[in-house]
Protein backbone atom coordinates (compact mmCIF):
# COMPACT_ATOMS: atom_id res chain seq x y z
CA UNK A 1 0.00 0.00 0.00
CA UNK A 2 2.95 2.31 0.94
CA UNK A 3 4.37 1.87 -2.71
CA UNK A 4 1.43 2.32 -4.22
CA UNK A 5 0.39 5.40 -2.27
CA UNK A 6 4.33 6.70 -3.51
CA UNK A 7 4.25 6.06 -6.92
CA UNK A 8 1.04 8.04 -6.91
CA UNK A 9 2.68 10.32 -5.39
CA UNK A 10 5.61 10.97 -7.88
CA UNK A 11 2.82 10.60 -10.53
CA UNK A 12 0.68 13.57 -9.44
CA UNK A 13 3.64 15.83 -8.37
CA UNK A 14 5.29 15.50 -11.67
CA UNK A 15 1.78 16.93 -12.97
CA UNK A 16 1.71 19.88 -10.65
CA UNK A 17 3.80 21.61 -13.18
CA UNK A 18 2.75 23.23 -16.01
CA UNK A 19 6.17 22.59 -18.20
CA UNK A 20 6.16 18.80 -17.78
CA UNK A 21 1.85 18.55 -18.32
CA UNK A 22 2.98 20.31 -21.40
CA UNK A 23 5.89 17.90 -22.50
CA UNK A 24 3.20 14.99 -21.91
CA UNK A 25 0.81 16.55 -24.10
CA UNK A 26 3.58 16.92 -27.21
CA UNK A 27 4.20 13.37 -26.57
CA UNK A 28 1.11 12.15 -26.39
CA UNK A 29 1.24 13.40 -29.92
CA UNK A 30 4.64 11.53 -30.60
CA UNK A 31 7.99 10.52 -29.72
CA UNK A 32 10.35 13.57 -29.68
CA UNK A 33 13.97 13.22 -28.87
CA UNK A 34 15.19 15.07 -25.72
CA UNK A 35 16.74 18.14 -28.40
CA UNK A 36 13.03 18.41 -29.97
CA UNK A 37 11.56 18.75 -26.39
CA UNK A 38 13.95 21.49 -25.20
CA UNK A 39 13.55 23.59 -28.49
CA UNK A 40 10.14 23.92 -27.76
CA UNK A 41 10.69 26.03 -24.29
CA UNK A 42 12.24 29.03 -23.55
CA UNK A 43 14.75 26.69 -20.61
CA UNK A 44 17.68 25.56 -20.73
CA UNK A 45 18.54 22.24 -21.90
CA UNK A 46 19.63 21.01 -18.14
CA UNK A 47 16.46 22.58 -16.94
CA UNK A 48 14.19 20.08 -19.12
CA UNK A 49 16.44 17.28 -18.52
CA UNK A 50 15.48 17.68 -14.90
CA UNK A 51 12.00 18.02 -15.63
CA UNK A 52 12.09 14.73 -17.96
CA UNK A 53 14.16 12.88 -14.97
CA UNK A 54 10.89 14.03 -12.50
CA UNK A 55 8.62 12.96 -15.43
CA UNK A 56 11.29 9.36 -15.77
CA UNK A 57 11.08 8.91 -11.95
CA UNK A 58 6.96 8.79 -11.78
CA UNK A 59 7.19 6.54 -14.84
CA UNK A 60 5.07 8.85 -16.67
CA UNK A 61 7.78 8.88 -19.93
CA UNK A 62 10.34 6.07 -21.11
CA UNK A 63 13.51 6.95 -22.70
CA UNK A 64 15.49 5.82 -25.23
CA UNK A 65 18.42 6.11 -26.96
CA UNK A 66 18.79 5.70 -30.48
CA UNK A 67 22.28 6.04 -31.88
CA UNK A 68 23.22 9.32 -30.45
CA UNK A 69 19.93 10.64 -29.45
CA UNK A 70 17.59 10.05 -26.56
CA UNK A 71 13.84 9.58 -27.79
CA UNK A 72 10.99 10.02 -25.61
CA UNK A 73 7.73 8.68 -25.34
CA UNK A 74 4.80 8.45 -22.92
CA UNK A 75 4.12 5.49 -20.68
CA UNK A 76 0.12 4.78 -21.23
CA UNK A 77 0.43 2.92 -18.53
CA UNK A 78 1.22 5.03 -15.74
CA UNK A 79 -1.48 7.02 -16.65
CA UNK A 80 -3.61 4.71 -16.57
CA UNK A 81 -2.98 3.68 -13.20
CA UNK A 82 -3.42 7.24 -12.04
CA UNK A 83 -6.92 7.55 -13.69
CA UNK A 84 -7.69 4.52 -11.81
CA UNK A 85 -7.08 5.88 -8.85
CA UNK A 86 -9.30 9.11 -9.87
CA UNK A 87 -12.03 6.98 -11.25
CA UNK A 88 -13.18 5.68 -7.57
CA UNK A 89 -13.67 9.42 -6.52
CA UNK A 90 -15.42 10.34 -9.88
CA UNK A 91 -17.81 7.93 -9.28
CA UNK A 92 -18.12 8.71 -5.82
CA UNK A 93 -18.97 12.25 -6.16
CA UNK A 94 -21.23 10.99 -9.68
CA UNK A 95 -23.46 8.99 -7.51
CA UNK A 96 -23.88 11.96 -5.13
CA UNK A 97 -24.15 14.76 -7.33
CA UNK A 98 -26.83 12.22 -9.10
CA UNK A 99 -28.56 11.83 -5.02
CA UNK A 100 -28.35 15.92 -4.81
CA UNK A 101 -30.19 16.12 -8.00
CA UNK A 102 -32.83 13.82 -7.10
CA UNK A 103 -33.18 16.26 -3.49
CA UNK A 104 -33.35 18.90 -5.40
CA UNK A 105 -36.11 17.68 -7.61
CA UNK A 106 -38.08 16.43 -4.30
CA UNK A 107 -37.92 20.30 -3.05
CA UNK A 108 -38.75 21.79 -6.45
CA UNK A 109 -42.29 19.61 -6.35
CA UNK A 110 -43.03 20.41 -3.08
CA UNK A 111 -42.81 23.83 -3.60
CA UNK A 112 -44.99 23.90 -6.40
Amino acid sequence: MVEYALDLDNVFGSLADPTRRDILQRLMAAELTIGEIASQYDLTFAAISKHLKVMEKAKLIIKQRRGKEQVVRISPSTLAYADEYLERYRNLWESRFDALEVLLEREKESFN
